[in-house]
């Protein structure tokens, strides 16, 4: 029994260790998905627009390329870990405004809504919000550079 107690100890010093981990791999990924849509979306713009103006959205043409600049350049900082803090909050935005505008109407009950890869998109960004990019990121060295309080 002391051995499985010791082995639990190790296996969670060793997780607390890779605690930077966590944030880098979500950055990266979430991060890289933003920017490929955003960038996706400003080469097809046109196209882009007339989905907006199929759903109702208003000023279409401008709504549809804030929405792929706020995905491109959100995408682009949180990659970085830079300004991440700041770089959810329009893309929180975004999601509300798609959720409000667009995929409510086909949602009937609470599992469908819970289920919407908005919400989920909306949650990720609210957790980078509230716990920072982590230490391997331009927002750490910076605020290290800076003095001020660092994201670890």
């Amino acid at each position: 029994m002391a051995a499985v107690i010791a082995l639990c100890r190790r296996l969670l010093d060793v997780a607390a260790s890779l605690r930077w981990l966590g944030p880098l791999l979500v950055r990266l990924v979430f991060g890289y998905f933003w920017l490929e849509t955003g960038w996706a979306k400003l080469q097809n713009l046109d196209a882009f627009t007339e989905r907006f103006v199929g759903w109702g959205i208003p000023f279409p043409a401008a709504s549809a390329a804030l929405s792929a600049w706020t995905e491109l350049l959100g995408g682009a900082l949180l990659m970085l870990g830079l300004c991440t803090r700041w770089a959810c909050i329009p893309l929180i935005v975004n999601m509300v405004v798609a959720v409000a505008l667009v995929v409510i109407v086909d949602v009937g009950t609470l599992d469908q809504f819970v289920e919407l890869d908005e919400v989920l998109y909306i949650l990720v960004f609210i957790w980078l919000l509230l716990a920072g990019p982590g230490r391997v990121s331009l927002d750490h060295w910076l605020a290290g550079r800076l003095g001020l309080p660092r994201y670890d």
